[in-house]
């Protein structure tokens, strides 16, 4: 595993996470889910990133963590950085979700009580609220850290400009912004459009989430659909999202990845991990072979100029709005 220095701050993350999405929840089988666990830490995955509402059904995710941490990884709590967040909706009622501090502090309470922790590592505030004033969510996420609850405090799905105005407000609340958690990928590359660069500018550490584009940036649906696809259950990824554009993009990108002797989602991964400003990517996994060959993508993070130009022109060909 290759680790990473998470901004300015002292803190090392490996340049693969495991995020507990999707396939960590009750419709999961916990022998499978636990080895999953197993192997993800075993291969050098030291950071495991929840959210309250991460299952099915929301809340289910972060007690099966709570429950490995008992079994499959008992007495590895110092060995691993875990991490959860609050702000989309969660319960009924006016608190349940957004950026209060009422919201914030409920939430992690229930989660550490879930998790069986006293701490996460890292406490996010998941969306930013259009209708709460930013100095009492970012307050909340002070007074969190200064009460032990996290180490670290970081922001998701925020802009540029909220990125930049959360984390002059955590400065001055003498609590560091350490991380930020966008949507990047292939896919999605509207993070370059001014966020990489603003966290470059304050040296706040950035992990991708979705890097695999929910799974279309891999060779799993180049050739039909499989019956056993996230396509045939997923609230999040459809049948229209494989159009015949991604698939003429897919196909090209796919043989350059082949061509660098790797797999198209390998390729994904390494060309996420090759800006300066990434710390490291969030993968999922249904099955442990995935953690092994997301892994393998560390074996070639090098691009050169033609390759990555070659990248842009398929993607400029077939997909110019995601440029964007």
């Amino acid at each position: 595993m290759k680790y990473n220095r998470c901004g300015r701050s002292g803190l090392l993350l490996p340049a693969i996470s495991l995020g507990l999405w999707q396939n960590f929840g009750e419709n999961f089988a916990v022998e499978k889910s636990g080895s999953i666990l197993k192997a993800a830490v075993e291969a050098g995955i030291t950071h495991l990133d929840l959210a309250n509402n991460y299952g099915p059904p929301p809340g289910s995710a972060e007690t099966r963590m709570g429950e490995a941490l008992q079994k499959e990884l008992a007495g590895l709590r110092d060995k691993l950085v875990i991490s959860t967040k609050a702000g989309y909706h969660m319960w009924e009622g006016p608190y349940g979700e957004w950026g209060s501090r009422k919201h914030l502090i409920s939430s992690l309470n229930q989660s550490l009580k879930r998790l069986r922790l006293d701490y996460v590592d890292i406490f996010y505030h998941h969306r930013p609220d259009p209708d709460t004033p930013l100095e009492e969510t970012m307050g909340a996420l002070a007074d969190i850290v200064r009460q032990g609850k996290a180490i670290y405090a970081g922001i998701s799905n925020y802009s540029a400009e909220g990125t930049a105005r959360a984390a002059s407000l955590l400065s001055e609340m003498g609590v560091p912004c350490l991380i930020h958690q966008p949507s990047y990928s292939l896919l999605n590359r509207k993070p370059e459009q001014g966020l990489l660069q603003e966290l470059g500018r304050r040296q706040i550490g950035c992990i991708a989430f979705s890097p695999l584009a929910q799974g279309r940036l891999t060779n799993r649906y180049l050739n039909g659909i499989p019956t056993d696809s996230r396509v045939t259950h997923s609230v999040f990824l459809k049948e229209n999202n494989l159009t015949p554009e991604y698939l003429a993009a897919a196909r090209e990108w796919n043989a350059l990845a082949e061509s660098r002797g790797q797999t198209l989602a390998q390729m994904a991964l390494a060309w996420v991990l090759r800006r300066p400003e990434i710390t490291s990517v969030l993968i999922g996994a249904s099955r442990v072979e995935q953690i092994h060959d997301n892994v393998a993508c560390l074996n070639r993070l090098d691009f050169t100029a033609e390759e990555l130009a070659r990248i842009d022109a398929i993607q400029a060909r077939y997909l110019p709005e995601s440029l964007v």
